[in-house]
């Protein structure tokens, strides 16, 4: 089973900067693709981005397109997501995802760390 572990976030001010992280055990972390979510409030949870084994990424949600970067380091079983620019916006939970290769949907999660940005 896998388990990850998240740490990062905060209260913020506009454009400032965040890094958020994720650690994977459990399985070995080459056989994962990876993802960030995203859930604000009252709001569905919605992939911020995805990232195969080799590095490759999917469409960034737009509202983050050219502000965030997804990158996963496989020899310590790490994902981040670096958050430039950020704009004010109620306080949201990022979600690391982890799904097995093969399979489409994401079935192991960890709650991130909340995060708030002010005005």
């Amino acid at each position: 089973q896998v388990q990850l572990a998240e740490s990062g976030g905060g209260l913020v001010q506009a454009g400032d900067s965040l890094r958020l992280s994720c650690v994977a055990s459990g399985l070995p972390f080459t056989t994962l693709r990876m993802g960030w979510f995203l859930q604000a409030p009252g709001k569905e949870r919605e992939p911020v981005t995805t990232i195969t084994l080799s590095g490759r990424t999917t469409d960034y949600l737009d509202s983050v397109k050219g502000r965030f970067t997804i990158s996963r380091n496989n020899d310590k079983n790490s994902l981040s997501l670096q958050m430039n620019s950020l704009k004010p916006e109620p306080t949201a939970v990022y979600y690391c995802g982890a799904a097995l290769k093969g399979c489409t949907s994401y079935d192991y999660w960890a709650p991130g760390p909340q995060v708030a940005v002010s005005s």
